[in-house]
């Protein structure tokens, strides 16, 4: 029998990751075909408004709204292009239908979609390539999401603490924890009201009244239209061991691991999450963005680099390990202010015939060969002399990344943010813990819980096995964002296993479905990654930037790169050399050159004689 080659064993690996992915979504879309196929139609429906009904609205339409969005800035068509590119359109003649009737249809698909009592990230992903194909604008959908959440939430406001310990009691009792779907199992009959908060957001309409009738909205929704249980289990009160329990299970491994909200009531004293049914109704969305920071060069700056991210999806951003991150980026900041960075990027620079004082600090060490140095282990002198102020660290930070993200895994699978979709956003180490988290779910086989994921300058493997294993755990956007010149990076990623690539410094391929973006041109050192998660999400089409923040960071970052070209011009005066005094110093070279030129001469004669 002939023993299989790595190319077997890799094929093998990702059919297998292939079957059960495909096994777990097959599961979802069974029950959304049965769902469709339960609903009636009755008297056939006339131009949108289903059984000639109008609902009564107590309350204004869409109480609940986003900021307008810049529909016809470059920014917006970019998201669009991404939209489209991700989520090429399905023919369909419903797309001709006036704009009204197809806002009612996708308003409607959420419903059903929802009627399956959670808001799973294929639903999600349906109703984006619905949108697409239907040519509705994302914005459509986005507020649409904002209104039905803040209306869920109103119907679990107010529930006692005593009844939510009760019933949390009750299913860690249960050998069988309530699970989505259940509660259509038993219910007895479809609903025939519709909630009050329901009702006062114009649920079931669109622009302001068009729609269903209550009766029918009611029927889509199904035990979600006014079951506490069924509400705050896609909140996460209730339905799964509880997060908290999670990290306090590794609080050991991991030191200062929180969940921070970065928008709402909650943010003003940063107030960490340590139970979902703290969070106020008013902050509560559809979808949850967990942000990781990767460096700090200050304790408390761990929220600064995500206040570019929107208020659309409900964003955390994971506080953990910060006295290593800030000895991690202490150290780089060290290193890069340091004579030896200096003289490192003199010696680099001048491999390449770059020298003069503009050339060096404009110099991105673009033409360096990383990985031919990383083979050859051939580094500056001065760059590894003082490589224990940042190897330390860096190693240790490494390590906690990985453990951390373990821990963010069983957060997700016990989950803690209930039935809804979750996206990852990391640059550097937190990259780390993204990686680490998404390995874990793929080992566990958790599909079906990780909508995207963006990792920027992560110091994480590039091939094949591994970003297969992370694309089966991810069902929308997987985005590696990369620069060549992130020298640092390869440095101190030099004793780790960089024969498996970095993804950090180059494209991911043979896996289909990953983006790549390049960010070279605006990347000088790796501590940039802190100035720059605004401009990456707006150059990868992201839906959700708040653009008044990404101007305060381009300012931020314009501050640190003259803070740097100062410093840079300061040791060229330093160390300058006037052209007389280098001509001087050249003629003196040439005589003494000379000079024992003329004495090995004549001392070969006196040998000959």
């Amino acid at each position: 029998m002939f023993k299989k080659t790595d190319v077997d064993v890799l094929l093998s690996s990702v059919s297998e990751l292939k079957r059960d992915a495909i096994a777990h979504f097959s599961k979802w879309r069974a029950n959304v075909l049965k769902r469709i196929g339960d609903i009636t139609i009755k008297n056939g429906g006339t131009a949108g408004n289903v059984g000639g009904q109008q609902p009564s609205i107590s309350g204004p339409s869409g109480s609940a709204t986003l900021p307008a969005p810049a529909r016809a800035n470059a920014c917006a068509e970019k998201f669009n292009a991404t939209l489209i590119r991700a989520n090429p359109p399905i023919f369909t003649p419903l797309k001709d239908c006036p704009k009204e009737k197809r806002a009612l249809i996708m308003h409607s698909v959420l419903l059903i979609l929802l009627g399956l009592d959670q808001y799973c990230l294929y639903s999600r992903i349906l109703l984006v390539k619905l949108a697409s194909s239907l040519n509705v604008p994302m914005w459509v959908l986005l507020q649409d999401e904002l209104r039905v959440a803040q209306a869920l939430s109103k119907i679990i406001m107010g529930i006692p603490p005593e009844e939510i310990a009760q019933k949390r009691a009750e299913e860690s009792k249960s050998s069988r924890r309530w699970k989505p779907g259940m509660a259509n199992a038993a219910q007895g009959g479809t609903p025939t009201a519709l909630a009050a908060p329901l009702v006062e957001a114009g649920i079931g309409t669109v622009f302001g009244g068009l729609g269903m009738g209550q009766a029918a909205t009611a029927g889509l929704l199904g035990p979600l239209n006014d079951s506490t249980v069924v509400v705050g289990t896609l909140f996460g009160l209730y339905g799964a061991r509880q997060g908290s329990k999670t990290i306090e299970a590794h609080g050991r491994e991991i030191q200062d691991f929180a969940l921070i909200p970065l928008h709402g009531t909650k943010h003003v004293n940063n107030v960490e999450l340590t139970d979902p049914k703290d969070v106020p109704t008013e902050d509560r969305r559809m979808r949850v963005t967990v942000a990781i920071t990767g460096l700090l060069t200050e304790h408390d700056d761990f929220l600064q680099s995500w206040k570019v991210i929107g208020q659309q999806n409900e964003l955390y951003v994971m506080r953990w390990e910060l006295d290593a991150l800030t000895k991690v980026g202490a150290a780089l900041e060290t290193v890069l202010k340091s004579v030896a960075w200096y003289e490192a990027k003199k010696e680099i620079a001048s491999e390449n015939g770059k020298t003069s004082s503009t050339d060096l600090f404009e110099y991105k060490l673009t033409y360096i060969p990383v990985f031919d140095r990383l083979q050859r282990s051939y580094w500056p002198v001065d760059l590894v002399k003082i490589s224990k102020v940042i190897e330390n660290n860096w190693t240790i930070g490494m390590v906690r990344a990985e453990k951390a993200g373990g821990v963010l895994a069983d957060v997700i699978i016990n989950r803690l943010m209930g039935e809804r979709p979750v996206t990852l956003i990391g640059y550097s180490l937190g990259a780390r813990i993204i990686y680490a988290c998404l390995m874990a779910l793929s080992e566990k086989r958790a599909f079906g819980l990780v909508e995207n994921v963006i990792i920027m300058g992560a110091p994480c493997p590039s091939e094949v096995r591994v970003w297969a294993a992370m694309r089966s755990v991810v069902v929308g956007r997987l985005v590696n964002v990369y620069s060549k010149n992130d020298y640092l990076l390869g440095f101190l990623y030099r004793s780790s296993s960089w024969q498996y690539g970095i993804a950090g410094l180059q494209k991911v391929q043979g896996v289909p479905n990953i983006e790549n973006v390049e960010i070279s041109e605006v990347m000088s050192n790796h501590l940039r990654y802190r100035h720059l998660a605004g401009g990456i999400l707006k150059q990868v089409g992201w839906e959700d930037i708040d653009y008044a923040q990404v101007s305060k960071e381009q300012e931020r970052l314009a501050a640190e790169n003259k803070a740097e070209k100062d410093l840079q011009e300061g040791r060229d005066l330093k160390n300058h050399v006037s052209p007389v005094e280098n001509t001087q110093k050249k003629k003196q070279v040439e005589e003494k050159n000379g000079r024992k030129m003329t004495q090995k001469m004549r001392g070969m004669k006196l040998d000959s004689k």
